[in-house]
């Protein structure tokens, strides 16, 4: 009886080798913008809900501050301002410092582009903690507003807390003397008061970094002052520009000037004395001269850098 012979089928050998491999996988899609953004949302409202969030003790919110205080800020300063940062390197990754800026613009807009400036564009993205009037803690919804976000009063006490707790600290010396100034005296630097900050910094041996800032001048061209309203209303002025009140709401809106933000190289104080360093008056009034001077020498080094005020 003569043996079978099995022949092997055609392309047998890559059937069954097709049989046995899996399925091919199909790509994962990354989710969208709005996607990414929709699920930050749920993540920040469960958070919300469950109370998985940390405020300090002056208040501050810092996962209400980043969903939902920054957010809105963040077109004004990109495409409104287009805001260009320099020096963001003479700011320390980690420890206290003391940030020190010209004020300007009607109202405090400067203060709130800074503050962003450090938080996205920082490598470390760090926060700013900033020393506000007593007027702003006053304010119905803007003081509870101003704790979440980090500000606390300007009182050296709350300044050197912070600074030995090595946060970034942020004060505008002139207060409403510079916001509140005549657009005919625009970059020119008021009064740095009694030189309170320089204690601060001398006491806690942190680093002063002058900040200079181009273009927040230009957004409210304060053209008069309403003292008879400002006293009815107990404020410290109420500005009149080119286009409020005559614009009604309108004239809140801010004109786009170009924005340049320039943070300064440290100048350092662990090496002048500590706390006693900052019971000499002289040597209180000859660092805010050099940090004043140092502000405004750059503050004209950058306009005439600057092509025109709105590009």
């Amino acid at each position: 009886m003569s043996e079978a012979r099995v022949i092997p089928l055609r392309g047998g050998g890559a059937a069954a080798a097709r049989q046995d491999a899996p399925p091919p996988t199909e790509p994962v899609a990354e989710p969208s913008a709005w996607e990414q953004k929709l699920a930050g949302g749920l993540a920040f409202l469960r958070r919300r809900i469950t109370g998985d969030y940390e405020i300090d003790d002056f208040g501050f919110d810092k996962d209400l501050t980043e969903h939902v205080i920054m957010p809105p800020l963040r077109p004004l300063y990109d495409k409104w301002f287009r805001v260009e940062t320099r020096g963001l390197d003479n700011v320390p990754d980690t420890g206290g410092a003391l940030i020190v800026a010209n004020h300007s613009g009607t109202i405090p807009v400067d203060a709130l582009m800074t503050t962003l400036a450090l938080h996205d564009h920082h490598p470390a993205h760090r926060c700013l903690r900033l020393l506000g009037a007593d007027l702003v803690f006053t304010m119905p919804l803007i003081a509870p507003l101003a704790r979440k976000g980090g500000n606390t009063l300007a009182c050296n006490a709350d300044a050197e807390r912070l600074l030995s707790d090595d946060e970034l600290v942020g004060v505008f010396p002139e207060g409403f003397k510079g916001i509140g100034k005549p657009f005919s005296e625009r970059y020119k630097l008021q009064r740095f008061g009694r030189g309170g900050f320089v204690s601060a910094a001398l006491r806690t041996g942190k680093p002063i970094i002058p900040v200079s800032i181009v273009g927040a001048e230009e957004i409210f061209p304060l053209i008069g002052n309403s003292k008879s309203l400002a006293r009815l209303l107990n404020l410290p002025y109420v500005p009149i520009t080119p286009t409020f009140p005559l614009l009604g709401p309108l004239g809140l809106i801010p004109l786009p000037s170009k924005w340049i933000i320039e943070f300064g190289e440290p100048i350092e104080t662990a090496h002048l004395g500590g706390p006693a360093a900052a019971e000499d008056p002289m040597l209180v009034f000859n660092l805010t001269d050099q940090v004043r001077e140092t502000i405004q020498s750059t503050l004209y080094t950058l306009l005439m850098q600057r092509r025109s005020v709105f590009f």
